[in-house]
């Protein structure tokens, strides 16, 4: 029996042509955020690349430390003696000086705390631990902080470890020399540093 035209399921002509559209239009809508996901962490990364983010810097800093030993001012003391004539794990605190110039008349710019042991046992070498702080001129109340190997005769070089105010996260190092040493019972002990500090 041959079928009528009527009897066929089609859908209405408009209806039809309107479902591609409408299926392209759900496919866009499904895809376009992870089509915009590299331009959003683009534009994220560009943004906080222009951001006012600190620079690290250098200073350079060159000043002298004042040590004495023995007598009525002394800035060092020996605070543990080990047994026997060996002078190995002796350990000394001090609070020595820090100066502008290589004379004792020079400006007071600020203090260093210091523990040192006694670490060599076939020649005089120490470990040594100092935090340096400044009490006067552009970095007063500012200080940094250094640990390594002391061999007073010769030119150390000891690591920048940190530091606070103007010198937080601190890193570089410091070279120093003595350069005058006088007395026997009560000793002065001047060395020169050279401090190379990179921080922001």
């Amino acid at each position: 029996m041959p079928m009528s035209s009527s009897s066929l399921s089609l859908p209405h002509p408009r209806l039809a042509s309107s479902l591609p559209a409408r299926s392209f239009s759900m496919a866009s809508s499904a895809f376009s955020p992870l089509l915009l996901l590299p331009l959003v962490i683009l534009a994220t990364v560009a943004i906080g690349s222009g951001s006012d983010e600190p620079k690290e810097k250098i200073t350079h800093l060159h000043f002298y430390f004042y040590d004495y030993y023995g007598g009525p001012n002394s800035t060092t003391i020996t605070v543990v003696s080990p047994p026997g004539n060996s002078s190995f794990g002796s350990i000394a605190v001090g609070d020595n000086i820090l100066r502008e110039g290589p004379e004792s008349s020079s400006k007071l710019i600020g203090r260093a705390q210091e523990l040192a042991v006694q670490a060599g046992q076939e020649s005089t070498a120490y470990l040594s631990a100092l935090n340096f702080v400044f009490t006067a001129g552009e970095y007063n109340g500012s200080g940094f902080s250094i640990l390594g190997r002391a061999v007073l005769t010769e030119t150390m070089e000891r690591g920048i470890v940190g530091g606070t105010g103007m010198f937080r996260m601190a890193r570089g190092y410091t070279l120093s020399k003595l350069i005058r040493s006088t007395g026997t019972t009560e000793l002065e002990l001047v060395m020169e540093y050279d401090a190379y500090i990179y921080h922001y």
